[in-house]
């Protein structure tokens, strides 16, 4: 199972260090295999808007050049497909739009079953990043102030209390500024479960600081998605 691979992987290496890809951009096989030697530990798919009528053959792409998990991070009840080991069942606890708290997941619910995709369920937390990101601007919620350490600490332990397996914390795609180290470090201290944490982190030394914070997962994206080869930098710098 994903989940078990995760914690297991987590508790052997510190940190976990996923890559985001989006699925809207050409993606090549050998970009995916490249990302997978040097280091990433499960691949991200998705994205908050996505045009591209070539999805489920990208998701294919990857998924056959894969040696690690690929795990769909969907935008809407749309991006789902067979070509996943398992899905971030993920509510937007930190927004107040139904649509993204339940709606979303009510359509995609048959559909998961369907395919018989492994469900990791998320509380999915958007963060004050300096920028309007994708994200934001799709899901027409208010992000979770960078100050609000409590805020954020009630909103995570809130996904806890509803048997959610993760917490993502995510300044969005584009963000200008990454998730506060001091937020993860008290969230960390804070929950029982898991913390992703995604968006703004462009350098080896950023997923450093987020994994010594607490992160029991940092997710890379454009930088890795442009650059493959960078994955070993971010793989060294996020690993014990």
């Amino acid at each position: 199972m994903v989940y078990q691979y995760l914690i297991k992987t987590i508790r052997q290496k510190g940190s976990a260090f996923f890559t985001l890809l989006d699925p809207g951009d050409k993606i090549t096989g050998d970009s995916v295999k490249s990302i997978c030697k040097n280091g990433a530990d499960a691949i991200l798919v998705g994205g908050s808007f996505i045009e591209n009528s070539d999805f489920i053959e990208r998701m294919k792409t990857i998924k056959s050049n894969s040696t690690v998990p690929v795990i769909i991070f969907p935008g809407g009840a749309t991006q789902v497909s067979k070509y996943a080991d398992a899905i971030l069942f993920t509510s937007l606890l930190s927004g107040r739009n139904p649509e993204y708290l339940i709606s979303e997941q009510v359509k995609a619910a048959p559909i998961i079953k369907g395919l018989k995709l492994e469900v990791l369920p998320t509380g999915y937390l958007l963060i004050e990043s300096g920028a309007s990101t994708s994200v934001l601007f799709m899901s027409n919620t208010t992000p979770i102030p960078r100050s609000k350490l409590d805020i954020a600490k009630s909103h995570s332990l809130t996904a806890q209390y509803f048997g959610m397996k993760f917490v993502y914390l995510d300044a969005g795609s584009g963000a200008k500024q990454s998730v506060p180290d001091e937020m993860i470090t008290a969230i960390k201290n804070y929950v029982d479960i898991p913390i992703i944490i995604g968006g703004g982190i462009k350098t080896p030394e950023d997923a450093k600081s987020k994994a010594k914070a607490g992160a029991s997962c940092v997710v890379i994206g454009n930088v890795i998605q442009k650059n493959p080869e960078l994955a070993k930098k971010f793989a060294d710098a996020i690993h014990k």
